[in-house]
């Protein structure tokens, strides 16, 4: 276990390919138009005389702290003179509306966190079911103020997020209100102000803060519905807390991760683990996007354990949630898979969800469905662009010992100020992720001895590591990271050669009916099985358009043949994609693309990521098993 590794300059950050693609349009699109000033209608909702007279519990609030914390980043890593204005205005007016006790959310006042409201009526799932998102909106606000005063410090943003946190403590220390009482979903919406919370006291060293998020933490564990610590340590899955809203759960995680660090509590960074455990191995797409949408579950939250469709759904704003969840845990353990998590999420679910203008986002992706932008309000569009914004601050880190490692590859370049060489520039040559050689040059001020980690992904086996052109000794481990250390000089050249081969995997849908016999014996029986067959090479997801220009699903008998003879990967060629070719012998061949790109990333076309297997196809081939155990009824 380590604590966070030294902070980069995002300036210093330059991402390149497929990620600096989505990079370059987010600023350019989303960031830059969406809100420029307080007449945007997303800041307008702030205006007092607005703010007096709305009473619809609604959540278009968050908008405003969440673009703050993309724009801040933004802004710092590219340097961009008219987004910087654009922030500190935008700043500047939602901090003049902060009222005296330190409200400064889109509520009147009869609807505001600080007044108790009547029980609510409950919904189909049992939560209760009236709106209430002001203490949603307040999280994020301070998250985004926070994130604007660390990159462009103004003590007057830093205290407007303080005072803020201290009307929650006032509030939820009185006795009278229960944090769980203020959120939908079992007051999983409102004790997500863990996060920001933790956030404060690291800003600013206050314990208060560090109160105010053992007193969330307190009121959510001991609200039985949600007890998110104790179900946590359990055992419980994903889906069984609360109603198991995704985006949600995973939000309360990252402040539960960031907790751990504050104080040391083991226990929490242990719940927090398992329940990564059971999104990880239960409830991710191929695409590493958190889903939901199967049977009578809402869209929006994870699945019952053991079930899949093909046509489920990945809110966008849960894939955010999940990268952010994988940050932390990387930061703290320094375990490569968190970051391999990352860079799948990124390079499938998250870039399929975004429009090549920047502009336009998907609110929902499905592995087999049609893409559709979604609308102007919609809290998906502000979750995307902070994800996208999330990536140049994971791509490198710098330890303590001056190891630098490298978690995410693409075409780009990094400048780090090193305590050993200095001026470190770090420069990758690379058409990753639709190849798998990486050129790395090393750039050191000064010739130094340090230590280049290298992650090496799960599905990189046999990788290859050389410089200046001879082998490094040593077997670089699939799913770890792999160090050279040696004295680095200007001109040294690392090549890693991560070889991608595609990769077939099975899905299951199953049901298990098991019960016991009138003598004690147990008896169980499949009732349901249907089985998927879906693709990778390397780190991207493969899809195919509409069957032979119509079909939504098709069922395929694969040839009594080595995968190598029917499945086929063609490498990039200039401006094209790599490719893969399904040749089935029977039928004309099925052409994938990566899942992101696929249909040309308009809105309207179709994806297909998942086909059916023809019964008893496939049961003894070894092919990679994603999903999902079997469902069972007793």
């Amino acid at each position: 276990m380590r604590d966070y590794a030294p902070a980069l300059d995002p300036a210093g950050i330059v991402l390149r390919g497929p990620l600096g693609d989505a990079l370059d349009a987010n600023l350019g699109g989303r960031l830059s138009h969406f809100i420029v000033d307080e007449t945007s209608p997303a800041i307008a909702l702030f205006a007092p005389e607005r703010r007096r007279h709305n009473t619809e519990g609604d959540w278009y609030g968050e908008h405003a702290g969440k673009w703050l914390s993309a724009a801040a980043k933004a802004a710092a890593r590219s340097g961009d003179a008219r987004l910087l204005a654009n922030l500190r205005r935008v700043a500047d007016f939602l901090v003049s509306t902060q009222e005296p006790d330190g409200y400064l959310g889109t509520y009147a006042p009869e609807r505001r966190f600080m007044r108790k409201q009547p029980p609510k009526p409950v919904s189909w799932d049992g939560a209760p079911s009236v709106r209430t998102w002001d203490i949603w909106t307040h999280a994020y606000l301070i998250l985004g103020l926070l994130e604007t005063h660390k990159h462009f410090p103004e003590p007057r943003y830093l205290d407007a997020a303080r005072r803020i946190g201290e009307l929650c403590l006032r509030t939820l220390s009185g006795g009278d209100i229960d944090i769980t009482d203020l959120g939908n979903h079992f007051g999983l919406s409102a004790t997500v102000l863990l996060d920001p919370a933790v956030e404060l006291y690291f800003a600013t060293g206050d314990r208060v803060f560090l109160d105010l998020a053992l007193t969330v933490l307190g009121q959510a564990d001991a609200h039985p519905p949600l007890a998110l610590l104790t179900r946590a340590l359990a055992g419980a899955d994903a889906a069984e807390i609360a109603t198991g809203k995704a985006y949600q759960l995973a939000w309360n995680l990252v402040g539960l991760a960031k907790l751990h660090r504050a104080s040391g509590h083991a226990d929490y960074l242990r719940a927090v683990e398992s329940l990564w455990r059971s999104i990880r191995e239960r409830h991710l797409t191929l695409g590493g996007g958190p889903w939901g949408g199967v049977a009578h579950r809402s869209r929006e939250v994870f699945n019952a354990p053991g079930s899949f469709s093909p046509q489920a759904y990945v809110e966008t704003c849960s894939t955010l949630a999940w990268i952010q969840l994988n940050r932390e845990l990387l930061a703290i353990t320094g375990e490569a898979r968190y970051a391999e998590e990352i860079e799948r999420s990124a390079y499938n679910d998250l870039l399929a969800a975004q429009a090549p203008d920047g502009e336009d986002w998907c609110y929902y992706v499905f592995p087999n469905g049609r893409r559709v932008h979604t609308t102007y309000w919609r809290c998906c569009k502000s979750s995307g662009a902070m994800a996208v914004e999330e990536l140049p601050g994971v791509a490198y880190a710098l330890g303590d010992d001056g190891a630098v490692t490298v978690n995410l590859y693409g075409a780009g370049s990094a400048r780090i100020a090193h305590p050993l060489a200095g001026a470190l520039t770090l420069a990758q040559d690379t058409a990753y992720p639709f190849d798998g050689e990486i050129r790395l040059r090393v750039s050191p001020q000064r010739a130094a001895r340090f230590a280049l980690r290298l992650r090496i992904p799960s599905w990189a086996q046999e990788a290859g590591v050389a410089v200046n052109g001879s082998p490094v000794e040593g077997e670089p481990a699939a799913g770890d990271y792999f160090a050279v250390e040696r004295e680095w000089r200007e001109g040294d050249e690392l090549i890693l050669r991560l070889p991608m081969r595609p990769r077939a995997h099975v899905a299951l849908n199953r049901n298990v009916q098991e019960s016991r016999a009138p003598d004690g014996s147990p008896v169980a029986q499949e009732v349901l099985r249907h089985a998927y067959l879906g693709f990778t090479c390397g780190p991207l997801v493969y899809a195919t358009g509409l069957i032979d220009g119509f079909k939504t699903e098709e069922t395929v008998r694969l040839p009594d043949a080595p995968e190598s003879d029917w499945l086929r990967w063609s490498p990039p060629a200039g401006d094209a994609p790599p490719r893969l070719e399904l040749r089935l012998g029977y039928r004309a061949p099925l052409t994938f693309e990566p899942y992101y790109r696929a249909g040309g990333r308009s809105d309207g076309a179709w994806r297909l990521t998942w086909l059916s297997l023809a019964p008893g196809d496939g049961a003894n081939r070894d092919f990679a098993h994603d999903a999902h155990g079997p469902s069972k009824n007793s």
